[in-house]
């Protein structure tokens, strides 16, 4: 399939420089997502309110002939399709004005522009790979000590570097690690060898905890953020609060004042979170409590719960003394300054589909956009446990001590024994970006966020991860007021027999039924109280493509006189404050995610064209990489603005999103999600926010003397090979196809094969993946000897592939049509399989074999939604309105859950196979809430 570009361009051109547009054309996977009759049936093409940044198909003879696809409608299909969908209450598309989960808590339901679903705007499934990218990606980053100056060449303090992340090195497919890699902070992987050594620990009791609780979190403390970037100044605080606020409101949320408004200039904002009231702790990733320095009683402990439910200063209430005694900097006064607690809330801009975005922001200007209930709450670094220490942790005297004193030095700037670590508090109040609500999270969101966050790493993507979850309990706790569902009103979809599909043949009319249940979405019927709750959230940065954007934005409305041609420009431009701010900004990005590659070799030269370009690469592979996994394993985020995008590729904002139940090119759970942010489109959303990175970075190039438009082109292009790359090496790997064997062309046609048939009888995206691995592993070329080896009996490949009642991958019946087409896919697939196998027995050293490829890249277990509404019922049973909460709530299900997802890929026990190895409940695929939430 061939994929054409077109108007990627930024909202304002910079200083002089003209708006320019660029139109690439690359080839891809040829004619993926056809989807045949759509078109003909009336389905519209984004409106002409709909983002600039659209992917439009073009046919395999290239991109010249784009116009060529496009469907013709017909006038009797499109008001057929629109008469089915106000009958039965189906919307349709997304809102084009959908907001991060971060910016303003999830309170009334937003007003939205909504968006037809396009023919147009399909799936996005590039081309194949080499066999090594299915184990590899980016280099290890590495880091070296310096000592950065700002741009302006004050000095700027620094502490430890931060971990050098390694998107590369992550378990995407369980490939097992040597023990001397680098292991990244957000996605650390296991060999045998430390599995082992984990089990040992597990059954080894940890020391007593000898320190007051958050003692050795405290001393860790060193915030980067706001070493390295700026607040707001108190000139514009003061603008501000006077002609916002009335000078009532605050940023600290006090005063009687709400708390909402512009923020003009500055990385940051001070602000404390809101405490909960009765904080309960609930559960806590003993992982994470690991990787943070944390000793495991400290969960338990109140000083633990107080701080990670928002009370941080009252935490700490009985530590000074003990701290000023037992700290050897505790005269040092920049020292105290470090390791003082520190929170914070970030502006940063939005972008859809490559378009930015202001109407959203309560001002008009996009000053009043950022975290809205996100608060960090401090950054710490924390030493690796080194082999010196392990090997003399057993021997007494002199030796171990000072092993333990080396391995104890927060300040040491090698990152192979330093990591570093953001924690947020998603709930934690309203913050200045609020936009009028109630900056609260509930138990029912946090729990999706807990759980989803350390899901995703255990299934090898890489993500920001989660450390607590903290309820506000009952009796008097804090509680919010949110629209859902009542449960009593169901969306009733036509049946293959309605009259009014008569005149289709029975395929067509499977169609039409699969795309209306896509769009078959609707709002919340009732208000519900339920209980906040608080989710720490750690990542190594939460740098967002989004902070960039805000400040290339700013860098762009300068007045026009500062870039005269008869002047200086450059030079007048990079002497304002709002070019600082972008520039530190982008060596901020640089530090905390691409050390080695960007930061290390330019900032000390003041190199910004190269650091830029450096930021730029790194971030195409990582992003690419992340919506690669994404597809592997049915995820779909929901609401992949570029806010909600970070620089390092992570997953991050588990609000809107869901993982497959029945397949869809188009799936998504959030009623706002359009077609745009639907499973298949995701790459295309990640590489439209790649492209609102690169735009945001172009306005440093061009002030430093940069080639904007030749940049532009070739990283553009570069992207959407590097994006194609990662879908296929998802795509190839599902099917266990590997080698050079098996060429671009017949794992393009196996996909373009199979692709209608689960699409149209409703497949179950785990489970076909799933079953099809056991096929693999059954009928492997590699059991028995070569003599004893029988023709492959491909009626029983197919009966092991449609399993058992509950484990059958398809939602509807299939016909008999259907089964032909299933078999005669199951042989050719089958037989690519064997030309892979033989590649395996030349390379049996370097290259899995096939069906370990498969085991690896499609799990069993993964957080399907009817799954988390059981578990969050069971936590929050109080929701109506005037409930006093006074049963208490029962957490056997999260942690049950919480137990399942550490091991997505295994077989599990006999009660987990029973329980969560089989299709979704017939009643939940349309049931609001859990089909689909607003």
């Amino acid at each position: 399939m061939q994929i054409l570009l077109t108007k990627i361009k930024s909202s304002k051109a910079y200083g002089s420089r003209k708006s320019t547009s660029t139109s690439i054309a690359h080839t891809n996977f040829r004619n993926k997502f056809r989807l045949p009759f759509l078109g003909a049936l009336g389905i519209s093409a984004l409106s002409s309110s709909s983002p600039p940044t659209t992917f439009v198909r073009a046919s395999s003879h290239g991109s010249s002939a784009a116009a060529n696809y496009t469907r013709q409608h017909t006038k009797d299909s499109r008001d057929f399709i629109t008469k089915l969908s106000t009958r039965h209450g189906i919307n349709d598309g997304g809102s084009a004005e959908g907001s991060g989960d971060d910016s303003t808590g999830d309170g009334s339901p937003t007003k939205s522009r909504r968006w037809t679903v396009s023919g147009s705007a399909t799936a996005f499934v590039p081309p194949p790979t080499t066999p090594a990218d299915i184990h590899s990606s980016s280099n290890p980053l590495q880091r070296r000590s310096t000592h950065p100056v700002r741009a302006d060449g004050a000095p700027m303090k620094r502490g430890p570097s931060p971990l050098a992340f390694t998107s590369a090195i992550k378990r995407s497919f369980g490939v097992a690690m040597s023990s001397t890699s680098l292991h990244a902070a957000g996605s650390t992987t296991r060999t045998a060898e430390s599995e082992a050594s984990a089990s040992t620990k597990a059954d080894k009791k940890p020391a007593a905890l000898v320190t007051p609780p958050l003692y050795n979190f405290r001393t860790s403390l060193s915030h980067s953020w706001i070493n390295q970037l700026s607040p707001e100044d108190p000139e514009n605080l003061e603008r501000s609060l006077s002609q916002y606020s009335n000078g009532k409101g605050s940023n600290r949320g006090g005063g009687g004042g709400h708390p909402g408004r512009p923020v003009f200039n500055g990385h940051y904002v001070s602000v404390r979170p809101t405490p909960l009231k009765n904080p309960k702790l609930i559960i806590a990733s003993p992982e994470m409590l690991e990787e943070l320095g944390f000793h495991p009683d400290e969960a338990e402990t109140e000083p633990f719960v107080k701080y990670f439910s928002g009370d941080v200063d009252g935490a700490f209430e009985n530590m000074d003394d003990f701290t000023l005694k037992n700290d050897q900097d505790a005269d040092d006064e920049g020292m105290k300054k470090e390791k003082s607690v520190e929170t914070w809330a970030t502006p940063y801009a939005l972008s859809i589909m490559g378009r930015r975005y202001t109407n959203n922001c309560p001002y008009g200007t996009g000053d009043g956009y950022g975290d809205g209930r996100a608060i960090s709450v401090g950054e710490i670094v924390v030493p690796h446990r080194k082999k010196s220490e392990e090997s003399s942790s057993s021997k007494d005297g002199k030796e171990s001590e000072e092993s333990e004193r080396e391995s104890d030095s927060h300040d040491d700037p090698d990152p192979h024994t330093a990591k570093r670590w953001e924690l947020q508090l998603k709930g934690a109040g309203q913050t200045p970006f609020c936009r009028g609500a109630d900056g609260r999270a509930v138990l029912r969101s946090s729990i999706r966020e807990f759980l989803a966050s350390e899901a995703m790493h255990h299934l090898g993507i890489s993500t920001t991860r989660a450390l607590s979850l903290v309820v506000s309990d009952s009796p008097g706790g804090d509680t919010s007021t949110r629209p859902w569902y009542s449960g009593q009103k169901k969306t009733e979809l036509p049946k293959m027999d309605d009259p009014r599909l008569a005149q289709y043949d029975e395929e067509q009319r499977r169609e039409i039924l699969s795309q209306l249940a896509v769009q078959a979405k609707s709002d919340p019927d009732m208000l519900v109280e339920e209980k906040c709750a608080i989710t720490t959230r750690v990542s190594p940065s939460f740098v967002r493509i989004g902070h960039l954007d805000l400040f290339a934005r700013r860098v762009e409305m300068l007045p026009m006189e500062q870039t005269d041609k008869k002047k200086d420009t450059p030079k007048l431009v990079k002497e304002t404050l709002r070019y600082q701010e972008l520039e530190d900004m982008m060596w901020h990005a640089c530090y905390r995610e691409f050390y080695e590659e960007a930061y290390a070799p330019y900032h000390e030269t003041g190199d910004v064209v190269s650091a830029a370009k450096a930021l730029m690469e790194g971030s195409m592979v990582r992003i690419a990489d992340m919506v690669g996994g994404w597809l592997r394993v049915g995820f779909v985020q929901g609401n992949f603005n570029a806010d909600n995008c970070l620089v390092g590729g992570r997953t991050m904002d588990y609000g809107p999103f869901g993982f497959l139940d029945v397949y869809h090119p188009l799936s998504a759970k959030w009623t706002g999600s359009g077609e745009h942010y639907g499973f298949m489109n995701q790459p295309n959303a990640g590489y439209a926010n790649f492209a609102v990175l690169v735009e945001s970075l172009l306005p440093l190039i061009d002030a430093n003397g940069g080639d904007v438009d030749e940049i532009r082109t070739t990283i553009l292009k570069k992207g959407q090979s590097i994006f194609s790359d990662a879908v296929d090496k998802a795509m190839r790997s599902k099917m266990g196809l590997i080698g050079d064997s098996s060429d671009t062309n017949e794992a393009s046609e196996l996909w373009d094969e199979i692709e209608p048939l689960l699409r149209i009888t409703r497949g179950d995206w785990t489970l076909f993946w799933r079953q099809l691995t056991y096929v693999a592993a059954e009928y492997s070329p590699t059991k028995g000897s070569d003599k004893d080896a029988k023709e492959p009996d491909y009626a029983e490949m197919m009966k092991m592939l449609l399993g058992e009642e509950h484990t059958h991958p398809f939602y509807d019946v299939l016909t008999d049509e259907n089964r032909a087409t299933l078999r005669a896919w199951i042989e050719r697939w089958h037989k690519e399989l064997v030309k892979c196998y033989n590649f395996t027995k030349e390379h049996s050293k370097d290259v899995e074999r096939p069906e370990e490829i498969m085991r690896r890249s499609n799990p069993k277990y993964v957080l399907r939604e009817w799954m988390l509404v059981d578990a969050y019922s069971k936590a929050d049973s109080g929701k109506s309105m005037g409930n006093p909460f006074t049963v208490e709530g029962d957490y056997t299900g999260v942690h049950e859950l919480f137990e399942l997802i550490q091991d997505p890929y295994g077989e599990g026990s006999k009660e987990a196979q029973e329980k969560y190895y089989k299709r979704a409940p017939d009643e939940s695929l349309g049931k609001g809430g859990t089909a689909f939430m607003s």
